[in-house]
């Protein structure tokens, strides 16, 4: 069964591209374009993994990651944010559950790396 990934991030062509990334390495692939539809669609679609932008229309990216962080059904997700706001890393450098900080532009097969390394670590170890 394929992974599930939601990104979340207010720009098409940056949706469509990491969609497109993610979908090339066997994600299922689920966006969101604002912040005020974010926290419904995570709780739909409850990703195995989360790419989240820090600037977006309605609740921002730090604000949704302080939810997401005390929730108990999403507290372990782990996320990786990506954005343009290199200064924003020390914000969230604080939560467990961020596993990577990428800032656009990026590089496709280091966000492929990242977002397959997120989902192995959940896999139960037997």
């Amino acid at each position: 069964m394929a992974k599930k990934a939601l990104i979340i991030d207010d720009e098409p062509e940056m949706l469509n591209l990491i969609k497109f990334t993610l979908e090339q390495g066997g994600f299922e692939v689920s966006t969101c374009d604002n912040g005020r539809q974010a926290w419904d669609t995570i709780t739909t679609v409850k990703p195995d993994v989360l790419i989240l932008d820090v600037m977006l229309p309605g609740i921002d990216g730090y604000s949704l990651q302080l939810k997401i962080a005390q929730n108990e059904a999403t507290k372990g997700m782990p996320i990786i944010v990506l954005t343009a706001l290199e200064p924003s890393k020390t914000l969230f450098q604080k939560f467990p559950q961020v596993v990577a900080f990428m800032t656009k532009p990026f590089k496709s097969d280091e966000l492929l790396e990242a977002a397959q390394n997120a989902v192995a670590d959940k896999t139960p170890k037997n």
